[in-house]
């Protein structure tokens, strides 16, 4: 059991490039519920909250409340919109699919922790053909979201692995913080939403610029493990 390792992905910004149509899909919500275009980066900072906490964060401070699970009903109705559109592209990021393949091929035990309802992850992994290669997905659907730990505690449950041979690797401050409460390794990746700042505010052991640097902090990870500072 103590040679089991377990690598998690977020996926929104980590493996999936799907920056552009999140904020038109939000824009499109906010404008349904006449509040108006909303900036982009407004909504890349709450990529990874559960979607009711994320619209909570964006909607105007004399919002009122009970018209919040609306908004967050407005925004899974222009996704499902937008996918019906022919030329909707959530692409994989260059290098995503290989370090996937690469890390299944080599023993390592895959996961998910997203802040995606399971529908959208089950439709994001079936048109890239990811299923096969995970062992764990984890989602809001079954908890608490980030930053609360319960994704990775689960994934860690589920498979097996212990938090000294577990590794979170996400594109946010939200991962870091959910990978840091879980007493996990964290990997921040620049290429999504937030700033290599805000990741490093998160507590990440490491940030990287791109797929080879990532590979290249997995291996080290995998030589020898980890236990968290």
């Amino acid at each position: 059991m103590s040679a089991l390792k377990l690598a998690v992905f977020d996926v929104d910004g980590t493996l999936v490039d799907s920056r552009e149509v999140i904020h038109r899909a939000m824009t499109r919500a906010f404008d349904r519920a006449g509040l108006g275009e909303i900036p982009y980066d407004k909504v890349r900072m709450i990529v990874g909250l559960e979607l009711t906490e994320a619209v909570l964060r964006l909607a105007p401070a004399d919002y009122p409340a009970e018209r919040i699970p609306e908004l967050a009903n407005f925004y899974k109705q222009a996704f499902v919109e937008m996918r019906a559109q022919d030329g909707f592209s959530e692409p994989l990021y260059d290098g995503a699919r290989e370090t996937v393949e690469r890390l299944a091929d080599e023993g390592w035990l895959l996961g998910v922790a997203t802040g995606k309802a399971r529908r959208g992850l089950d439709i994001v992994f079936e048109h890239h053909g990811l299923h096969r290669h995970f062992q764990t997905l984890q989602t809001v659907d079954g908890g608490a979201g980030k930053p609360d730990p319960r994704m990775v505690l689960d994934a860690m449950k589920e498979t097996g692995v212990d938090a000294s041979r577990t590794v979170m690797i996400g594109d946010t401050s939200w991962d870091m913080l959910m990978a840091r409460a879980a007493n996990t390794h964290a990997l921040g990746v620049s290429w999504g939403f937030h700033t290599h700042d805000e990741i490093a505010e998160g507590g990440a052991h490491s940030i990287h610029d791109e797929f080879e640097h990532l590979n290249a902090a997995l291996d080290a990870f995998a030589e020898t493990g980890a236990t968290p500072a």
